[in-house]
């Protein structure tokens, strides 16, 4: 498995675990994520949902991967699906989403997240 298979492994270990610390270090201080409703939040925002409970991930499947090295940025494309909650409502669903992954002087980190809701809209 690549290095870079290990690590979006780990991420999604991190994702159901809520493992904020582990997150946290696997991301650029400049993270950003794009939600599949076009919201943005920035690291530390992406890290509080976990923080304080607010979103909980009991399932998270992450295949399909097809990866791009570009220089010193990865691009990984793949589908995600999820049975997640937020305050308590269902955030499940299943969505392409991008991570873009930046080769820095620490090793490889998460610079950026995108979702896209699959399929068409309600």
């Amino acid at each position: 498995m690549s290095t870079i298979q290990e690590l979006e492994a780990q991420w999604a270990r991190a994702e159901i675990a809520g493992d904020v610390s582990t997150l946290d270090r696997m991301a650029t201080e400049d993270f950003t994520l794009v939600g599949p409703f076009g919201f943005v939040l920035d690291k530390q925002q992406w890290l509080d949902r976990y923080r304080g409970g607010d979103l909980t991930t009991s399932e998270l499947d992450w295949r399909d991967l097809r990866v791009r090295e570009i220089g010193d940025t990865t691009l990984v494309i793949g589908v995600h699906e999820q049975k997640a909650a937020y305050r308590g409502t269902p955030s499940n669903g299943q969505f392409r989403s991008t991570h873009i992954w930046v080769r820095t002087d620490e090793g490889w980190r998460l610079a950026g997240t995108q979702l896209s809701p699959i399929g068409r809209p309600a």
